[in-house]
């Protein structure tokens, strides 16, 4: 039954990323060809913009070591594609393959620079500040990833004026977009709301923001509606909740697509996404793993079938 709410926008964009942060940390590696079969997949029940793969080096994250074998299975897929680069050498890669959409990956705090990037925040961004500008000078849309925007396992709460300083840096290297990253999951609406206030006032146009939560204490749906009140329309999921992040232990499960699907689609938010069809897929991935899906919402309409 849909109920609209007053004060959301008409519709939402899904940035769908299942096939890169969900995969990514998967023990063993999936197959390519399970992989391009899940992107057409995902693309058929209607998601516009499906995060493909990551070029990185093989030994940071091996499950998506297959980048360019790949990236060419996936040419005849109608949706944007999006490729996380983490340097110069990544770029060269995915460009290389045509790829028109290349995302960079950015800490809010130190400890995870060094964990994640082996570099200080400030070094990361010297990194990546060529990468932007080659891509841009390519004609490539560039997406900017804020990990650990709201809280850090091994810093705590990050401050509000922290989060905002490296966000506002990553947009004036040139990104076109910013996804402010709940990487272990601890942000709440208030929270939420907070932070996208203090970064409109330090400049950023909403517009600019989509949002990344993962579910660890159930709050990533709740986080979202916050989000959208706040204007936000462009939000990341995981196709059947999978993922979480290699470099931080405590970083659980992606909000599903399904369960975001399921909200927008009651609150008569459109989306252009079969839920259907999406829960086949994930069901059919799932079934690839070897495990039951942790989506609520793939569990219960599969069930039902």
């Amino acid at each position: 039954m849909k109920v609209p709410a007053a004060g959301l926008l008409a519709r939402v964009r899904i940035h769908e990323v299942g096939a890169r942060d969900g995969l990514q940390n998967e023990k063993t590696a999936v197959p390519t060809a399970v992989k391009a079969e899940f992107v057409h997949r995902l693309a058929a029940a209607g998601l516009t913009t499906i995060e493909a793969t990551s070029f990185v080096h093989p030994a940071w994250v091996p499950q998506l070591a297959d980048a360019e074998e790949l990236f060419p299975l996936l040419a005849d897929v109608a949706a944007e594609l999006p490729v996380l680069v983490p340097n110069e050498r990544g770029l060269d890669r995915a460009l290389a393959l045509g790829a028109t959409r290349i995302a960079v990956f950015g800490s809010a705090t130190e400890t995870f620079a060094s964990r994640n990037l082996n570099r200080t925040v400030a070094e990361s961004l010297a990194m990546f500040e060529p990468v932007v500008a080659r891509a841009r000078q390519a004609g490539a849309h560039v997406r900017g990833y804020l990990s650990m925007c709201f809280g850090d396992p091994w810093e705590g709460p990050v401050p509000l004026p922290q989060a905002v300083s490296v966000a506002k840096a990553l947009l004036d290297l040139g990104c076109d977009e910013l996804s402010l990253g709940d990487t272990i999951g601890v942000a709440t609406p208030g929270h939420v709301h907070a932070l996208l206030e203090a970064l409109n006032g330090a400049g950023v146009a909403t517009e600019r923001i989509g949002v990344h939560f993962h579910d660890t204490y159930g709050q990533a749906l709740s986080n979202t509606l916050a989000a959208l009140r706040h204007g936000v329309t462009t939000v990341d999921a995981s196709a059947g909740g999978l993922g979480g992040c290699p470099y931080a232990k405590s970083a659980t499960g992606n909000l599903a697509t399904e369960d975001l699907v399921w909200m927008l689609d009651g609150l008569g938010i459109e989306t252009g996404v079969d839920l259907a069809a999406l829960t086949a897929t994930s069901v059919w991935m799932a079934e690839q793993l070897g495990r039951p899906s942790p989506s609520r919402t793939v569990r219960a309409l599969s069930h039902k079938e």
